[in-house]
């Protein structure tokens, strides 16, 4: 249960390290995100904060949503993300999370969504070899035999087979954040991260690092 943020993907650049090493650098727009909906455990059960990000005209907003965001005080949001903390005691409607709950060299975790390919066939989706280039093959790129005859008679799930690629939620994790611009809401970070230019993303700090791993010293 740890706070993150949302942001957008802006592209990806490089820095070099004093050794001369070009280290790839996702570069994100994360927050501000103003607090739009706070719940507890006394009526939702839980605790947890439901933050905001990239501000859009009201009257864009459906009519629940415009009196959702006016209960908070704020305006409206494209996107609205729900983060679980411990302690919802020090958080108000309306208050704006920073930069400021990150630090250089911490290990996070970043969702997104991938990026979308269509109908995509074996060769390309899940990387088969292909048949024969020559001698009179019609059976190029086809997949080829996907099951068995009399026993079990039938195709097991999870197959690999021609299909949808892409557009589905994605999980890097234990990235590192090379650096920081609070002022000017940027996050630098070592790696890329799933989705294309402009999607939105979910910073997290990673729980699977140690404590004392997770900041390098």
């Amino acid at each position: 249960m740890t706070l993150g943020l949302i942001g957008r993907t802006l592209g990806m650049t490089q820095l070099f390290s004093r050794d001369g090493e070009a280290i790839p650098i996702t570069v994100i727009e994360a927050g501000p995100c103003p607090v739009v909906q706070i719940k507890g455990k006394k009526k939702e059960g839980y605790n947890a904060l439901q933050l905001g990000f990239l501000p859009k005209k009201t009257d864009k907003a459906s009519k629940p949503l415009q009196g959702h965001f006016k209960k908070s005080g704020t305006s409206a949001f494209y996107f609205l993300k729900e983060f679980k903390v411990d302690d919802i005691s020090s958080y108000q409607l309306g208050q704006e999370i920073h930069l400021e709950i990150f630090r250089v060299g911490q290990k996070v975790t970043v969702t997104g969504t991938s990026k979308g390919k269509g109908f995509s066939g074996g060769m390309k989706r899940w990387g088969f070899r292909g048949g024969p280039g020559s001698h009179g093959s019609t059976r190029h790129r086809a997949p080829g035999s996907i099951g068995s005859s009399a026993f079990p008679s039938r195709v097991f799930k999870g197959k690999n087979l021609p299909g949808h690629q892409g557009a589905a939620t994605v999980t890097i994790e234990n990235l590192e954040i090379v650096d920081i611009k609070p002022d000017k809401n940027l996050l630098f970070l070592k790696g890329s991260v799933p989705g294309k230019k402009n999607g939105m993303v979910i910073i997290k700090p990673s729980n699977k690092v140690p404590a004392n791993l997770a900041v390098k010293k």
